[in-house]
């Protein structure tokens, strides 16, 4: 059977492939509608790029699509934007392919090549802000991109075509569709995504941008996704995530053992609807990392509910508030409602956690045992003076963090 091997413009092919069954990454990233690992072939009149390889496992794949319009023995260069193994993983099947292609990447890049996939120096190219490539009527441009989200990540730009490959920047986690508008879901996905991948080096993708910002793109080939034949919807949706703009939303993450805490938590969740506060609910003992990742991305505030369970939070709350501490979402306030049977110590734990990362603490509610009447309209007046403050957000720069 043929390989799909698909013409983006003259002389430049998308060579990956689809993993329509893969339904978790990094032991911890749902997959529901699997992913693609997007690998790009660009022609030149003398010269032949790959650029980005393919996830291990699917090295076979690849060379036979490269086989369909190049041989492989011939290829000059291997562009490594990102070293991670589901872009450069199949480098060493490749290069063993093409004995004389050079492997190209940053100064940083070239150290993880050695310590990942054992290429011999001799066999790289070594690259920085600006170099170019000319493959005979084609160059790539190559842009320093650290942090996205490694620190040897680069970008390459296709002059003439004004296409560019930012490896796992402006990517979504799906494997349907080969372009933008065949996904009609795909601005939701690639806000998932950055939530999952890219929300912590928000001030790193500020500067990628602000570098794109001069170059005219006619189409964006990320390794992750469909491509954006329509760049500037993804361009301006990346524009507000890095910068941290946020919306009138709360993201609600709660877990609750007998329904005390989730009492609370209803409570808080009904006056902020009546405030005009967007809430986006997670019930943690069922949550999508990737849907929880996603509505981070542009909330202003948190409530947390969670029992105690032997004097800390319960297990699935404190997942979830590490991960608020390990995504640095743009959040500005939270709040945590809490209950427990015999001794607490939630309130306590979920505190210790939240005070380094600059996000103000509104105030708390904890009950003993089941809540009552009076529980309940503390949780409700608690929510009602975090949607006062989310309706009037302070200047850009996050407040002093307060305990709990």
């Amino acid at each position: 059977m043929k390989p799909a091997v698909i013409e983006l413009r003259e002389g430049v092919y998308w060579v990956g492939v689809k993993d329509w069954g893969r339904r978790i990454f990094d032991g911890l990233i749902p997959l529901p509608r699997g992913t693609s690992y997007n690998a790009y072939l660009v022609k030149g009149g003398t010269k032949t790029a790959l650029v980005d390889t393919v996830n291990p496992g699917f090295e076979a794949e690849l060379l036979a699509k490269i086989d369909a319009v190049a041989d492989p023995a011939g290829l000059d260069y291997v562009i490594m934007n990102h070293a991670e193994p589901d872009h450069a993983g199949a480098i060493p099947t490749v290069l063993a392919a093409a004995p004389r292609a050079r492997l190209v990447l940053t100064a940083k890049g070239a150290d993880l090549a050695v310590r990942h996939y054992r290429v011999p120096q001799e066999r790289m190219r070594v690259v920085k802000e600006g170099d170019t490539l000319d493959l005979g009527g084609k160059t790539l441009r190559f842009v320093d991109a650290p942090f996205l989200h490694w620190p040897e990540t680069m970008f390459t730009y296709l002059v003439e075509d004004e296409v560019l490959f930012p490896c796992d920047f402006f990517g979504a986690h799906i494997a349907a569709g080969m372009y933008d508008e065949e996904v009609p879901d795909l601005p939701v996905r690639a806000q998932m995504y950055f939530g999952e991948i890219m929300m912590p080096f928000r001030k790193a993708g500020e500067r990628a941008i602000e570098k794109l910002a001069d170059l005219p793109i006619e189409l964006i080939a990320p390794s992750h996704g469909p491509l954006w034949r329509h760049p500037e919807r993804i361009l301006s949706l990346y524009r507000k995530w890095t910068a941290g703009e946020t919306l009138p939303k709360v993201v609600v993450a709660y877990v609750s053992m007998w329904g005390s805490t989730e009492r609370l938590v209803r409570a808080a969740v009904e006056v902020l609807l009546g405030r005009g506060v967007q809430v986006a609910v997670h019930e943690l003992a069922h949550v999508d990392v990737g849907d929880l990742a996603g509505d981070l991305v542009d909330a202003r505030a948190i409530v947390l509910g969670a029992p105690t369970v032997l004097g800390g939070l319960h297990p699935a709350a404190l997942s979830a508030v590490n991960l608020v501490k390990a995504l640095k979402p743009p959040l500005r306030y939270a709040a945590v409602v809490s209950s427990y049977g015999w001794g607490g110590g939630a309130l306590r734990q979920a505190g210790e956690i939240l005070a380094p990362t600059g996000i103000e603490v509104v105030g708390a509610v904890e009950v003993h045992g089941a809540p009552d009447a009076e529980a309940e309209a503390q949780a409700a007046a608690l929510a009602g003076e975090l949607a006062g403050k989310i309706h009037s957000p302070p200047a850009p720069g996050r407040p002093t963090g307060a305990g709990v």
